[in-house]
């Protein structure tokens, strides 16, 4: 049997006194069919609705991700050694925080002075197996799966339908937006290896109506302006256009609603028309369009932020969070393998970390949570850094086939370090220790899985939640439980 929505062929909605275009008769498949499907969504909202509880679940209301794609080493930011070879130990020194017998390096001042409102995490580890290619481990820190498919260089495809969705994509799915505002938003630049673009970082099997917002700014990585260049010329209403695809849209819905009082009946608990019409309102509200106008901002807070592309990303992060955005991910403004502001430091750590990116990411990342804080949303946003490894306990030697200067560290994801605060997060708490030379965890090591179970407790989402792939197979959003150690 076919459903077919009555109209008048050959006219259009945009015009008011018309009827539906022939594009509008809309053809479901067979009531069974279609009766499969709405089975599964229900059972995909009930699923959603599951609860399991405990310390910190549900206390966030936003996550924002601050991704240090390439790999900033552990030894020479978050966790220095002393008693160690001189090939070991860090070139910076190590400076006291505000937690007592804790220590950074001097390239952390800022963060250092914050320490008390985060918890440290030290303990991260890929073992017993462990990832040493940029987009493998990107693509399991945001996923929570592993890729069966790496080229003999380590690289990964390109990013394909088929792939598992990134932690935003599965959130916002599975907790819609109660705001008209956009719910998952990347910037400024792709998660990017070589020319592997994107990988890890799109809605995969969910199809791309949950694939993030980006907003790349034009210019390349060095160039620290680019976000006064925003451009969101797709979130302003065109009068001509999109007022009238938007009236016609409503219309349709109208017009199924009408067509089809059985269905409408069926869903109405899950209040689809509402949903529908937050999406209209998002354009028509200029919520969004708000959110990103960074020169709204005073220029103390804009310096404090840092006037370059991760402090004013940092920015822009507490702005759409304000705003109603569930999802931020900030992409370190460089790709992984890459020189000059880049973590994949193989060669001249010393300079790069002192003079590029160490700085921009301790003003930035110390702001960000300040910031929050003093504006009473750090208690219900999530706010986590972290890159997909660290950086070899040795330095000049090779752990990954990449050529390694006396002044550099190779990829080393059996140790390394996160920094986390808020959303019910413990404060001035450090996790986990690692051993003599950071190379693997003495206590409680936190697998990258874990960490991502973690986000979906704190968002209130059962990390064991049961999703479709495109082979109609049950697949969890993460094969583990949150660290329940982290909340307070």
């Amino acid at each position: 049997m076919l459903i077919r929505v009555p109209g008048l062929p050959g006219k259009d909605l945009c015009d008011s006194h018309l009827g539906v275009t022939r594009r509008d008769v809309l053809r479901v498949g067979g009531s069974t069919m279609m009766g499969l499907s709405l089975g599964a969504m229900l059972q995909a909202k009930a699923q959603a609705a599951e609860t399991i509880g405990g310390a910190g679940w549900g206390k966030a209301k936003s996550v924002v991700l601050c991704y240090l794609q390439g790999g900033p080493s552990h030894l020479d930011l978050w966790d220095p050694k002393t008693d160690v070879p001189d090939n070991v130990k860090s070139v910076f020194k190590p400076i006291d925080t505000k937690l007592p017998g804790v220590q950074v390096t001097e390239l952390l001042p800022k963060i250092a002075g914050i320490l008390d409102k985060t918890t440290l995490i030290r303990s991260m580890s890929y073992t017993p197996n462990g990832l040493f290619n940029h987009t493998a481990a990107i693509y399991q820190m945001m996923t929570g799966y592993t890729t069966d498919k790496v080229s003999p260089s380590g690289q990964l495809e390109p990013p394909s339908p088929k792939d598992f969705p990134n932690f935003g994509s599965n959130i916002i799915r599975l907790l819609p937006p109660k705001v008209p505002m956009l719910p998952f938003v990347m910037l400024p630049r792709p998660l990017q290896e070589s020319n592997v673009v994107g990988k890890g970082g799109t809605a995969g099997f969910l199809g791309k109506a949950y694939d993030p917002y980006t907003l790349y700014p034009a210019g390349d990585d060095m160039d620290m302006a680019k976000m006064t260049r925003i451009r969101v010329e797709d979130l302003e209403m065109r009068a001509d256009v999109y007022g009238q695809r938007l009236e016609r849209r409503a219309k349709l819905r109208d017009v199924i609603n009408d067509g089809m009082p059985e269905i409408d009946r069926a869903v109405q608990h899950l209040n689809l028309n509402e949903y529908y019409d937050q999406a209209l309102s998002l354009i028509a509200s200029g919520r969004a369009r708000d959110a990103f106008a960074l020169d709204q901002e005073s220029k103390e807070t804009r310096d404090r932020y840092g006037r370059n592309t991760f402090g004013q990303s940092c920015l822009l992060a507490r702005r759409l969070v304000e705003a109603g955005t569930r999802v931020v991910e900030v992409v370190w403004p460089k790709v992984a393998n890459s020189d000059n502001h880049s973590w994949d430091v193989h060669t001249g750590l010393s300079k790069r970390m002192k003079d590029q990116s160490a700085p921009m990411l301790d003003q930035g990342l110390s702001t960000l949570i300040s910031d929050l804080d003093e504006r009473g949303l750090l208690s219900e946003t999530l706010v986590i850094a972290v890159g997909e490894f660290g950086r070899s306990p040795q330095r000049g030697v090779s752990t990954s086939g990449n050529g390694n200067s006396d002044d550099g560290r190779d990829h080393w994801p059996y140790c390394y370090t996160a920094l986390a605060a808020g959303a019910g997060l413990r404060r001035g708490y450090v996790h986990g220790k690692s051993d003599a030379t950071g190379s693997a965890p003495l206590a409680d090591p936190v697998h990258p899985m874990q960490l991502l179970a973690t986000i979906y407790h704190s968002v209130g989402i059962n990390p064991q939640t049961i999703v479709y792939n495109h082979l109609n197979q049950p697949r969890e959003l993460v094969k583990a439980d949150a660290v329940n150690a982290f909340f307070a």
